[in-house]
């Protein structure tokens, strides 16, 4: 084996370090202007808020691809020195464990308050027995329960909006006008599509609505809805034949018409479902990105989609 002289092999060492660290810059950099903010997302609803607040002084992106399940997400190399690099991280924890796992590894590198969390000011729920159980062994935290599916509400976008707001003023005060008066044009649509949900499912010949997959607690409690989900928090899970048989008589005891599904999931089991009881199905999208089979191209417009889609299966006046 070849060896270097020890002041030679410092010098290597130092030339490695100094090549991570300019990899991990030009991943961050990559696609931003000269006196952008770098702002990393770990999935779409998050990049929304980001990138309506921040307007043309940031450079936003999302971990998560359009298209891509962000339940399961793995991170590249690339993707974990942006998160180094960033001025602003927005993040859920307990949501994505690779995202968690960069964040303890690579957040606030540099000394910097880089980091929010929306699970510090939008506290994440139980609700209760979703689907098949979704007890973890391995889930010493007793976090599998937890919904993270919070954006379903119009209220947290709300103070998620406010939080960003409140952070992007901190980290560039230069520009603090801008983004106040961004915040307060997108907290003006969210409190509207708010109403829209209120008055449009206020009056409706049933509350009860049937998704594979458990993403609507939220939206549920603050609609005044019941959840009824083929599998639990994890969309990739298999029912069990006993969960389908049950998940069948709910509906025919609610007298419900819809079976929903979502767009990044396989529709087949909700069809199968509904085929055997002749019911319709339908796309309730939880909007955990946007792709060319979304309907609309942003937060507000596949909230709106879905709120339709309630109304038709709940036949709401």
């Amino acid at each position: 084996m070849r060896r270097f002289p020890r002041a030679l092999a410092g010098l290597i060492a130092v030339l490695a370090v100094l090549a991570t660290s300019a990899c991990a810059t030009g991943a961050a950099a990559a696609g931003a202007k000269p006196g952008q903010l770098l702002i990393v997302t770990a999935f779409y609803p998050f990049q929304f808020v980001a990138q309506r607040i921040a307007g043309p002084h940031a450079h936003v992106t999302s971990l998560t691809k359009p298209g891509a399940e962000p339940h399961d997400l793995e991170l590249t190399p690339r993707q974990v020195a942006s998160i180094y690099d960033a001025d602003l991280v927005i993040y859920q924890r307990y949501f994505q464990a690779a995202v968690d796992d960069a964040v303890a590894e690579n957040g606030n590198a540099h000394g910097k308050d880089n980091l929010l969390d929306t699970a510090d000011f939008v506290p994440l729920e139980d609700h209760g027995p979703l689907g098949e159980e979704n007890d973890d062994p391995d889930d010493r935290a007793g976090t599998t329960n937890l919904d993270p599916h919070v954006w379903l509400d119009p209220s947290h976008m709300i103070t998620i909006t406010q939080a960003v707001d409140r952070r992007l003023d901190q980290i560039d005060p230069a520009h603090r006008a801008d983004y106040n008066r961004n915040a307060a044009g997108l907290i003006t649509q969210l409190k509207s599509l708010d109403a829209e949900y209120r008055t449009g499912l206020a009056t409706c010949k049933r509350t009860e609505f049937i998704t594979t997959h458990a993403a609507f607690g939220y939206l549920a409690e603050r609609y005044g809805l019941q959840q009824i989900s083929v599998t639990g928090l994890s969309p990739d899970t298999e029912p069990s034949p006993a969960r389908i048989a049950q998940v069948q008589q709910l509906a025919k005891t609610h007298g419900v018409t819809t079976i929903f599904y979502e767009t990044l999931i396989s529709p087949a089991i909700a069809r199968s479902i509904a085929g055997d009881l002749g019911l319709r199905t339908d796309v309730l999208d939880p909007i955990e990105g946007i792709t060319s089979q979304s309907r609309g191209d942003n937060y507000i417009a596949v909230m709106k989609s879905n709120l339709t889609a309630l109304q038709r299966a709940n036949e709401c006046s």
